[in-house]
């Protein structure tokens, strides 16, 4: 909750800014019934409109898609991507590649096209991250346990996931 005050009245409200919908401009004052300016704060600028606006954080992060770290390794370094909605390969960086996320490493245990991970929206808000191994050579480890073959597994924070001798963790 922020406490505010409207720029015309000068009647105080609390708003739930969690409770805002995405994309609003402005709300009305249930007082005197005018509009009520709003902007999201960029988390990055810090830009703030002028004083009879509203500025709340932005919303962009509530409902984030998930990520991969790749640990480094002596065959590979540290890196990082972020998934988005839909179906991913994930697999070694080459020349030729089905994967959407190609991973520059040494690794040659790892396939070109290695694990799929589907993230899905949830109607309820957020999303869901589905891993399956992709028909890998090597096969796949999920938090020590080998994915078998046509089996899916639910992904939550701080999982960890092997292809080849690699090791990525999923963030939420």
């Amino acid at each position: 909750m922020i406490p505010i005050k409207c720029p015309h009245c000068k009647v105080g409200l609390k708003v739930d800014e969690t409770r805002i919908p995405e994309g609003i401009v402005s709300f009305k004052c249930p007082k005197c019934k005018r509009e009520i300016p709003l902007t999201y704060l960029d988390r990055k600028s810090g830009n703030e409109n002028d004083a009879d606006t509203i500025v709340v954080a932005s919303k962009a992060k509530e409902a984030e898609i998930g990520s991969l770290t790749v640990l480094p390794d002596p065959d590979t370094m540290r890196q990082e991507y972020n998934l988005y909605e839909g179906a991913l390969i994930v697999g070694r960086k080459a020349k030729v590649s089905a994967a959407n996320i190609c991973i520059d490493t040494n690794d040659k245990t790892m396939s070109r096209s290695h694990i799929r991970i589907e993230v899905k929206k949830k109607a309820t808000g957020g999303y869901i991250h589905y891993l399956s191994d992709n028909n890998s050579k090597n096969h796949t480890l999920y938090n020590g346990k080998r994915i078998e073959s046509g089996e899916v597994v639910v992904l939550k924070n701080n999982d960890e996931i092997v292809i080849g001798n690699t090791l990525i963790r999923f963030n939420e």
